[in-house]
């Protein structure tokens, strides 16, 4: 099992991360890497070992697994191929949905024992439709989990405004991130999430942010992504790609983008968001007006219906 360093809490507070950190008007208690790399959608339920490996390999730093993935086991045997210490990673993974007896905490220490390691950086209530009734209760729990060592972080994902201010009525540590369906086709119905995240300084956290390019090419953004690809690699003097526009985008507006692929080319790309010049406020500003001229979810199931 890979332990906690004594330096951790030293490190955890001034991370030395290559990747940019999140900072502004965000929780001054919570730094992560800007991206992270996902063991879900096409690593669900599967053997996630070789790709954790690939995208360690290849620079990523923060990790993100989750309980319903199933594949936790496999993602801790990923980390301890790749030999790196635990200092040097940071390890996000998700409650699901409670069995019998079992409380966020006890959760947690079964997730910790799959993955191999003693604490996690981060870890979110994954969906709040697994506590209808339940919520604030298993913030509450949450928060013992926090409290006792195993999580330096809690947080939540696919959490409304609504979901929120559930929570914030009994929470004496608020969430440290919001993990959503986020780019620019729902950013204008994230508005009320959005509000409540700068004023508890909770991060926004992507998943699905290239989704407009992968799942819904033909949208009103294509013409405009490109224009911009365009200026960008003009400006740089070197290849830049669609999907580095929008993560880009996604960077710029102070969101911790989660991402995934299988391919080492892809990998570094992602990565490579961060040399890539940064879009002007004109060009930001046009990505946000075309994306409001549709609403569109790609995982409508994670949302309540709108």
């Amino acid at each position: 099992m890979l332990r906690r360093s004594a330096s951790l809490v030293k490190c955890f507070k001034k991370p030395n991360l290559k990747h940019h950190t999140i900072t502004g008007f965000h929780s001054s208690h919570f730094a992560s890497p800007w991206i992270a790399f996902g063991t879900g959608t096409a690593l669900y339920q599967k053997d996630a070992e070789k790709a954790i490996r690939l995208a360690i390999d290849n620079g990523f730093t923060h990790l993100d697994g989750a309980q319903v993935y199933a594949n936790e086991d496999t993602l801790g045997n990923g980390i301890v191929a790749s030999g790196k210490s635990r200092s040097e990673l940071f390890i996000t993974t998700k409650l699901g949905k409670l069995q019998p007896g079992a409380t966020p905490k006890s959760a947690l220490q079964e997730s910790l024992r799959q993955i191999k390691v003693d604490y996690v950086d981060l870890y979110l209530i994954h969906q709040p439709s697994n506590h209808v009734g339940k919520l604030k209760e298993t913030w509450k729990g949450m928060e013992e989990a926090q409290k006792a060592g195993l999580t330096k972080s809690i947080g939540v994902s696919n959490f409304t405004a609504d979901h929120l201010k559930s929570i914030l009525e009994v929470a004496t540590i608020p969430p440290a991130v919001n993990q959503v369906e986020a780019h620019p086709y729902v950013w204008k119905a994230l508005q009320p999430n959005l509000a409540i995240h700068d004023q508890y300084k909770i991060v926004t956290s992507s998943y699905g942010g290239l989704s407009p390019l992968f799942r819904g090419k033909g949208g009103p953004l294509d013409p405009v992504v490109e224009q911009i690809r365009a200026r960008l690699e003009k400006t740089r003097g070197a290849p830049v790609s669609d999907g580095q526009v929008l993560n880009k985008w996604l960077q710029q507006k102070g969101v911790l983008v989660v991402t995934t692929s299988s391919k080492a080319e892809r990998i570094r790309e992602y990565l490579d968001t961060q040399n890539v010049p940064e879009l002007t406020p004109e060009e930001i500003a046009l990505i946000d007006t075309t994306g409001g001229k549709l609403h569109q979810r790609y995982f409508p199931g994670n949302w309540p219906p709108e």
